[in-house]
């Protein structure tokens, strides 16, 4: 790994790093980063206060308060650059968007667009689209509000999304779910419209986007909760969704955080993936980390250790 691009300062905004991995250049994008209004009981509710403490270290301040026991998080997009074409991994919560129990992202209003430009990417650029799994906070800016309609924010893109998650997430499902009404509205305004415009294309189990990219089903999240390996040059990275929300399940791998439809799915899939990135030097790139946004780690005893931070600049 060797870092393109530093912003400025720590704290500039918009965050945008760069770094590349075998012929792949990544961008991280950021839509938002702040502390939640969730402690860690509430975020990570079988989590025990002395596991954050024996922590702190790698956790404050940027992933956690100790003070005030409120926890951190981020959105962002993974921008790719592969084979010639650019790729956006998850698209945030987006903007202007009414979620009834997700207040944090209810009705926002970022500058995400403009941050995908500090990178050089206009919308109409963007040739796909790959939601990791069909939670509101990963498909936002999918669709963009003209007018008084709801349309796609990335004319020419393929939106890749998991069938078992375009399935499980339809309005008439959402009584049947553990999240359910936290997803109220997301078909209606980040889904249907780019289903309308043909640009949707669902897959199952996995999928090649190309020669350096694939996508792997890893349910638990959600039914189709997906991950995507990046295998280029002798550099691998896995980016990882939803598989893990705080840096503290590397360590904890045990703990879920509150959102997760099938709790042991969940913690199955999280171990493949720490098993493959610990056994392969995998970069492992997460959807919801704040600070360096994207580390690696080794296997310790019967566990993990996170043993690197990328060289993202720290949000």
């Amino acid at each position: 790994m060797s870092p393109l691009a530093t912003p400025t300062s720590e704290t500039e905004t918009p965050s945008v790093s760069t770094i590349e991995l075998g012929d792949v250049r990544i961008h991280r994008v950021m839509e938002y980063s702040d502390t939640t209004p969730m402690t860690t009981d509430v975020f990570f509710p079988g989590s025990k206060p002395e596991e954050w403490q024996r922590h702190t270290e790698l956790l404050a301040p940027h992933h956690w308060e100790p003070d005030t026991g409120l926890t951190r998080a981020a959105t962002q997009t993974w921008v790719l650059r592969s084979e010639g074409r650019i790729i956006l991994i998850d698209t945030g919560a987006g903007n202007g968007k009414y979620r009834p129990l997700q207040p944090i992202w209810s009705y926002l209003n970022t500058d995400y667009l403009a941050n995908l430009g500090a990178v050089g990417v206009r919308p109409e650029d963007v040739d796909i689209v790959a939601n990791t799994h069909l939670h509101d906070d990963h498909v936002g800016w999918n669709t963009r509000l003209e007018g008084r309609d709801w349309v796609p924010t990335f004319p020419n893109a393929t939106y890749l999304m998991p069938r078992r998650d375009f399935e499980y997430w339809r309005p008439e499902n959402l009584h049947n779910t553990v999240f359910g009404r936290g997803n109220q509205n997301v078909y209606e305004d980040s889904i249907d419209p780019v289903v309308e415009a043909g640009l949707v294309q669902t897959w199952d189990e996995s999928y090649r986007i190309d020669s350096h990219l694939r996508l792997e089903l890893a349910p638990g999240h959600t039914p189709g909760a997906s991950i995507i390996h990046l295998d280029s040059g002798g550099d691998r990275a896995i980016f990882a969704g939803d598989l893990l929300h705080g840096a503290i399940q590397v360590h904890e791998p045990h703990i879920n955080s509150c959102f997760e439809e099938d709790e042991e799915g969940a913690r199955a899939s999280r171990a493949r993936m720490f098993a493959h990135a610990a056994d392969n030097n995998a970069l492992v790139l997460p959807a919801h980390l704040p600070g360096h946004g994207a580390f690696e780690m080794r296997r310790r005893g019967s566990g993990f250790e996170l043993t690197n931070w990328a060289p993202f600049s720290i949000t």
